[in-house]
């Protein structure tokens, strides 16, 4: 069975209502997330026989076009979208009572959508920070690589090396060279088994591991079409800490031109986080120009909080320094700021161990 035909076959599974386990990505749907969940999906299917498995998407089937790179990486490997499976496509509610359990890929935490299905979990592989949670877990590979997808395909090469077609070789290969951009040392991303699976990945490639990288790269950070509702839904994921929900998007575009762009940011941040109720949602924004930079920009409900907040960031080194972003519509509600971030190095997956352990000494 080709991974083409699992993914039209698991559909049928979940109109049979015969689902066994749910392969998730998180929800920021990246993708490292949704390419690494449907291949370990069609691998455990294969794998285990017996079991129905079943990979899902979970955003809306709409806010797939925002996903630029992902769209370009599965239109080269020929994977039809109508054959994937994403939140809306069924009732997922509805489904989970009939004690289906969750794999968890590329994450170790459920999100709070679904944080009252943490007995269900029974396997995870992950390259994010051990969480230490779910301890009925029977198999748990968390390793810091660069991508989820190198765990995959080292799964998939230690236990049947057969299915590594050009298919799959192209998506996972793709994937790895975009999470560590392209391998590259200087990001500090890659690991000595990224650079091993990769190059077992490309042996199966047509093309070259610079052409590929360029051509993703290029069609990630092609956002012009989009709006400020799409920029803060593109990649997105959300966080919560006892009573305390936030947002974190990550944009790939600079404050200034988003600025420039839309003069009434202040409103749609304050939409968004109302919508998702939200306290507190930031835009960590990387772009090359012609260097690489970080902006971030700071919406805070409590207007109170939002300085503690911000001088709480400074304290933890991000290198803060105020943007002049003229928004000529203030907040409703809140208070939002912008700034250059001077440290680079800290990205979402470093920033949000830091906000809960700011809202773990607030809400203390």
């Amino acid at each position: 069975m080709t991974l083409n035909q699992y993914l039209v076959e698991s559909k049928t599974y979940i109109n049979n209502k015969t689902v066994d386990q749910f392969v998730m990505g998180n929800e920021a749907a990246d993708l490292d997330s949704i390419a690494s969940s449907i291949v370990y999906a069609y691998f455990l299917n294969i794998l285990h026989k017996d079991k129905h498995i079943v990979p899902i998407i979970p955003i809306p089937r709409a806010d797939f076009k925002l996903r630029t790179e992902v769209v370009y990486v599965f239109k080269l490997t020929g994977i039809n979208p109508n054959h994937l499976t994403f939140l809306d496509d069924m009732n997922f509610e509805e489904l989970m009572k009939h004690d289906i359990q969750l794999i968890l890929v590329d994450h170790n935490k459920l999100s709070s959508r679904y944080k009252h299905y943490k007995d269900r979990v029974c396997h995870i592989l992950d390259h994010h920070k051990n969480e230490g949670l779910y301890p009925q877990v029977h198999k748990r590979v968390i390793e810091p690589v660069g991508s989820t997808a190198t765990l995959v395909g080292e799964q998939i090469i230690d236990h049947n090396a057969d299915l590594i077609d050009k298919q799959i070789a192209v998506l996972l290969c793709n994937t790895i060279l975009l999470d560590t951009i392209n391998l590259s040392p200087k990001a500090k991303r890659t690991t000595p088994k990224d650079k091993k699976i990769t190059t077992i990945l490309l042996q199966s490639c047509p093309r070259d591991q610079n052409e590929y990288f360029k051509k993703i790269q290029e069609e990630k950070f092609n956002i012009s079409i989009f709006d400020t509702h799409d920029l803060l839904c593109k990649d997105y994921k959300e966080f919560e800490l006892g009573q305390i929900r936030y947002g974190i998007a990550s944009t790939l575009l600079s404050l200034t031109k988003w600025g420039q762009k839309d003069k009434n940011l202040c409103l749609a941040f304050e939409s968004h986080a109302q919508r998702r109720g939200l306290g507190l949602l930031l835009s960590m924004n990387a772009y090359t120009d012609p260097g690489f930079h970080r902006d971030l920009a700071v919406y805070v409900k409590d207007k109170q909080i939002h300085d503690g907040i911000i001088k709480f960031l400074q304290k933890k080194g991000l290198g803060l320094s105020q943007l002049d972003i003229h928004t000529p519509t203030p907040c409703l509600n809140g208070k939002i700021s912008f700034y250059t971030q001077a440290n680079t190095d800290i990205s979402r997956k470093k920033l949000q161990p830091m906000l809960d352990e700011y809202f773990s000494k607030y809400s203390g």
